[in-house]
């Protein structure tokens, strides 16, 4: 994946559009799929060899997906990211 191939972002909103779609969502998925499945084959792998599929087991299962998923997307998306147009004073300040 080329820098250019990947749109810039500026504001939350972007980012969050970009990880749910388009390249970074191609880019970052098959990521996740490989090495979710090693996380789960060695976290998991003798639970789920052995049938006890509870909830518990299945939420264990899903952030072995969701983390190295969201993991790659920041990675990408702090490779692109830009200036916000309308400047830092746009921004929340806190106050003192």
């Amino acid at each position: 994946m080329t820098r250019s191939a990947v749109p810039g972002w500026s504001r939350p909103r972007q980012a969050v559009v970009l990880v749910l779609t388009g390249v970074t969502a191609r880019t970052c998925g098959p990521v996740a799929t490989v090495v979710g499945s090693l996380l789960t084959a060695v976290n998991q792998g003798a639970v789920l060899l052995a049938g006890h599929l509870g909830t518990a087991t299945f939420a264990r299962v899903a952030a072995n997906y969701v983390i190295p998923y969201c993991v790659a997307s920041y990675g990408a998306l702090s490779a692109v990211r830009q200036p916000d147009p309308a400047g830092p004073s746009s921004r929340w300040q806190p106050t003192a």
